[in-house]
C-alpha cells in the first residue's frame, strides 16, 4: 500500500520503504510460461524525474543561450534559446564548433580560451564576444560565462557555455559615454574657446578642443571679405565667396585634410565648388555629411557652417578616419553647437578688430602728422599703440601728444593720457586735444590751461556738458564714476628768446631734463589731481633750459607694465637718456629699443625736444617812454633793425604796423612801452605795456576818423593778437619772410580797402 511496508530483498536483509512493482509475462528459454517482477524504489524514481524536468527547463525554458561542448569542443547539446538566435532546432547544432558562428578572428580567440578552460578548469566570467546572427548585418555583442563539466568520477567531460545578448546594453553604455564625452567637450569648449580676441587664435582653440576628442582631422575656413572688414562680401549668399583657411589640426601624422578639390594650405584663399556639399552647407546654413572617397583615409566629414548672430562667418569641417565610429545625430548636434560657440567668439573678435582699427585710425588722425616744427626747438616724437612690439592687437588707448606754436616764437608742449581704452577713450582724447589747442591759442598760463581743461574733462562725462558738470561739482560726488573721463596731462610753454620753460602738471609723470654734460634728472613739477576730478588749483614751475638741453615728456606706457614696476621703468628711462649727444631721432629710437621689454598693453607717447634758443642777434628789444615821440622812435628802430636783417621788403609794412601798435599802447595802455622784434622762421613784432585792457577789433563806420588801426593790422599781417602777461599785456603781429609762400597785401591797397 501507499504507507509502505517491509520488503524482503535478496538474502536475509529486510528494508522498509515505498516501492512500485511491475509484473510482465514472459517465457523461459525452454518455452515455459513465466513472469518478470520489477520492484522500483519510488523515492529514487521521483528524484530522477525531477532531475530530468530541471534539465529540460534549463535547455528548453532558459532565456540564456546554453551549450554543452565535448572535449573536442564540439556541441553535444544546445538549448532552445541558442537555436532561436542562430536558427533551426537544438539538435541541428549538434556536432558544430563555436568558430562556425563567429568571424574568423573572433572564433580563433574564443577557441583558444575554451581550450584553456578545458585544460586548467578555471572558469571565465563575462567574456565579451562579438559576431553576427543569420539574416542581419548588425554586429551583436554577447556576455559569456564558461566552466568545465566533470563526470561522477571527476573526469572532465566538456565545457558548459552560458551566454546572454548585451547588444542593447552596450549601445546604451555607448550612448551614455558619448553624452558624457559631448558634455565634457562642451565644458572644455566653454573654457578654452574665446579667450583671445584674435580670429586665428580662436579658430585654433576650436580645433584644439575637437582633435582628437571628437574627430581625427579638422579645419576652419573664414570668409575673406569678413576678415577684411566687409559687412557682406560678394558671393556670401550663394556660398561662392572666397574663404581663407585659418586653422588645421590632425591626429594622424602627416595626413592632409581631404577637402573638396586640391589640398588647401593654412593661410591660402580659396572657394568651394558651387555644387559641393561644403558650398551647400554655407548656402543653407545647415550641416552636411560628406562621405569619404573610395580607398581614401577619411570615412566621412561633417561640414558645419559657423553661424553667429544669423550671419555665416565661415565653415568648420570635422573628419573621422576609416575604422572610427561613424558620425551620428548626436555628433552632428555637438558639432553644430561647437561651431556656433566658436562662430560667436570669432564674430566678436571680428567686430572688435574693426572697432580697434577704426579707433586707431581716429586716434592717429588726431595726432600731429610727422615731426612738428617749433621755434628754438628740435622736435622728435613717437607714438606706439598697445602691444605693437608683440604684434598682438590691443584696445587703443587715450595717449596723445601735441606741439603748438604760440605767438612770440613760443611753443606749447603737451603730453596726456586718457584713462581707459577703446573707442570712447580715443574720442575723449580727441576732444581734450582739441580743447588744449583752443586754450593754448588763447595764450593762457599753463596752470590756467589745465584748470579750464579740467572743467572740460568733467563736462565730457556729464549729460548736460560743462555747465551741468559745474553745477554738479557743487554737490557731493556720486559713487558711480563709470561715465567720468579722467586724464593726466603735462603742459609746458617754452620761450625761445629767454629759454625758459613753464610747466603745469595734472597727475602726470614728471618731465625729464638732460643738460649738456650732465645726467638725466626728473623735474620736480608738483603733480596735481588728474583732469576730470576738479577741486584743486594747479601749480606752475619755471625752469631755465640751457642751450642744447634735452627735454622729454612721455606717458606711463613707456615705463610701466605688468612685469615691470614704475620705479624700475623710470630708472631705465633716465639711464637711456644719459647719452643725449646723438641726433634726436636716434635718441628716440634708442629709448624705445632700450625700454622695449617694458612695453606692454598700454600705448606709448614720447615727445622729445632739444633746446636751440633764439640767437641774440635775432632779437631787437627797446623800451619807449610814454610820450608821443615814441611812435617815431619805434618806426626808426624797426626800420634800422629790418635793414640790418636784410628784410628791406618788409620795412614799409612793418613801420606802419609798429606805429599802429605803439599808438594804440599810448592811447589805451598804461606805463612805459616795450617794443620787441623777433626773427626766426617769421618776423614777429611785440608791443608791451602795463595796462590790462585787451584791444578789441571793431568795424569803423565810413564817417569815423579812427578805429581802423587794428583792422589795418589784421589786413597786412599774417596773424595778430594779444595776450596777458604777469604785469600787463602784449599785442603782437607776425609777417612772413620775403621768400615765404604767403604774400602780403600792399599797404596802400590795404588802406584803401578800409574805406
Amino acid at each position: 500500500d501507499d504507507r509502505g511496508g517491509p520488503v524482503r530483498g535478496p538474502g536475509p536483509r529486510v528494508v522498509r520503504g515505498l516501492a512500485e512493482v511491475y509484473v510482465m509475462p514472459t517465457r523461459t528459454a525452454e518455452g515455459d510460461k513465466a513472469a518478470v517482477c520489477i520492484v522500483v524504489d519510488v523515492r529514487t524514481l521521483r528524484s530522477i524525474e525531477t532531475d530530468l524536468a530541471a534539465s529540460q527547463a534549463i535547455f528548453g525554458q532558459s532565456p540564456f543561450g546554453f551549450l554543452l561542448l565535448d572535449p573536442d569542443l564540439r556541441i553535444r547539446r544546445a538549448n532552445q534559446r541558442f537555436a532561436s538566435i542562430f536558427g533551426g532546432r537544438p539538435d541541428d547544432h549538434r556536432g558544430k564548433g563555436v568558430p562556425d558562428y563567429l568571424p574568423r578572428a573572433e572564433g580563433e580567440r574564443v577557441t583558444a580560451i575554451l581550450r584553456r578552460v578545458l585544460e586548467t578548469g578555471d572558469s571565465i566570467t563575462d567574456m565579451h564576444v562579438t559576431g553576427f546572427v543569420p539574416g542581419s548585418d548588425e554586429r551583436r555583442h554577447w556576455s559569456i560565462n564558461l566552466y568545465r563539466v566533470h563526470s561522477g568520477t571527476g573526469r572532465p567531460i566538456g565545457i558548459a557555455w552560458l551566454g546572454t545578448d548585451i547588444t542593447a546594453r552596450r549601445a546604451a553604455a555607448r550612448e551614455a559615454a558619448a553624452a558624457r564625452r559631448n558634455l565634457a567637450l562642451l565644458n572644455e569648449a566653454g573654457a578654452r574657446i574665446g579667450n583671445s580676441l584674435d580670429l586665428e587664435t580662436t579658430a585654433r582653440e576650436l580645433l584644439d578642443v575637437v582633435v582628437p576628442g571628437f574627430c581625427d582631422l579638422a579645419t576652419v575656413d573664414l570668409y575673406q571679405g569678413l576678415l577684411a572688414g566687409d559687412e557682406a562680401p560678394p558671393g556670401l549668399a550663394d556660398g561662392s565667396a572666397e574663404l581663407r583657411r585659418v586653422a588645421f589640426a590632425s591626429a594622424v601624422s602627416g595626413a592632409p585634410f581631404p577637402g573638396s578639390g586640391a589640398y588647401v594650405e593654412v593661410g591660402a584663399v580659396h572657394h568651394f565648388a558651387f555644387n559641393s556639399r561644403c558650398a551647400d552647407a554655407l548656402r543653407t546654413a545647415r550641416p552636411q555629411l560628406v562621405p569619404g572617397e573610395e580607398g581614401g583615409l577619411v570615412q566621412s566629414t561633417l561640414a558645419v557652417p559657423m553661424v553667429a548672430h544669423d550671419t555665416v562667418v565661415g565653415l568648420a569641417q570635422f573628419a573621422r578616419t576609416k575604422g572610427s565610429e561613424p558620425f551620428g545625430d548626436r555628433d552632428r548636434d555637438l558639432a553644430v553647437e561647437l561651431a556656433a560657440r566658436a562662430a560667436v567668439c570669432i564674430d566678436n573678435a571680428r567686430l572688435y578688430r574693426r572697432e580697434h582699427e577704426r579707433a586707431l585710425i581716429l586716434q592717429r588722425s588726431l595726432l600731429p602728422p610727422g615731426d612738428p616744427e617749433a621755434s628754438g626747438l628740435d622736435i622728435a616724437c613717437r607714438y606706439l599703440p598697445g602691444n605693437a612690439a608683440t604684434g598682438r592687437p590691443s584696445e587703443v588707448g587715450g595717449d596723445w601728444f601735441d606741439v603748438i606754436e604760440l605767438p612770440g616764437h613760443r611753443t606749447a608742449l603737451v603730453v596726456g593720457d586718457v584713462m581707459g581704452r577703446g573707442l570712447r577713450a580715443a574720442v575723449a582724447m580727441g576732444e581734450l586735444r582739441t580743447a588744449v589747442r583752443t586754450l593754448a591759442l588763447l595764450d593762457l598760463e599753463p596752470a590756467e590751461v589745465l584748470s579750464q581743461l579740467d572743467e572740460i574733462a568733467r563736462g565730457l562725462g556729464a549729460p548736460g556738458g560743462i555747465q551741468q558738470a559745474t553745477r554738479a561739482a557743487r554737490r557731493p560726488r556720486e559713487a558711480d564714476l563709470s561715465e567720468v573721463y579722467l586724464a593726466t596731462c603735462v603742459y609746458a610753454v617754452y620761450d625761445s628768446v629767454t629759454r625758459r620753460c613753464t610747466f603745469a602738471n595734472a597727475g602726470h609723470l614728471p618731465p625729464v631734463l638732460v643738460e649738456p654734460g650732465e645726467s638725466a634728472l626728473m623735474l620736480d613739477v608738483p603733480p596735481g589731481l588728474p583732469l576730470g576730478v576738479g577741486g584743486e588749483p594747479f601749480e606752475e614751475v619755471e625752469v631755465e633750459l640751457p642751450e642744447g638741453a634735452l627735454l622729454a615728456l612721455y606717458t606711463d606706457g613707456l615705463v610701466e607694465s605688468r612685469d615691470h614696476p614704475l620705479d624700475e621703468g623710470l630708472q631705465a628711462f633716465v639711464g637711456a637718456l644719459t647719452d643725449q649727444n646723438r641726433p634726436l631721432e636716434d635718441v628716440c629710437d634708442h629709448v624705445l629699443n632700450t625700454l622695449g621689454s617694458h612695453h606692454g598693453e598700454d600705448d606709448i607717447a614720447l615727445l622729445m625736444a632739444r633746446v636751440q634758443g633764439l640767437p641774440a642777434e635775432s632779437v631787437g628789444d627797446w623800451t619807449l617812454p610814454r610820450e608821443p615821440r615814441s611812435v617815431g622812435r619805434a618806426r626808426e628802430y624797426a626800420r634800422s633793425q629790418l635793414l640790418a636783417w636784410d628784410l628791406e621788403p618788409l620795412v614799409d609794412t612793418a613801420e606802419l604796423l609798429v606805429s599802429e601798435l605803439v599808438t594804440n599802447a599810448l592811447r589805451y595802455g598804461e606805463g612805459e612801452i616795450r617794443l620787441r622784434l623777433l626773427l626766426d622762421r617769421t618776423l614777429v613784432c611785440e608791443v608791451w605795456d602795463s595796462g590790462l585792457v585787451q584791444p578789441r577789433r571793431r568795424r569803423a563806420r565810413d564817417t569815423d576818423e579812427g578805429g581802423r588801426g587794428l583792422q589795418l593790422v589784421g589786413l597786412l599781417s599774417a596773424a595778430w593778437g594779444s595776450r596777458r602777461t604777469p604785469r600787463g599785456k602784449t599785442v603782437w603781429f607776425e609777417l612772413p619772410l620775403p621768400d615765404g609762400e604767403n604774400g602780403l597785401m600792399d599797404p596802400a591797397e590795404a588802406l584803401l580797402s578800409l574805406f
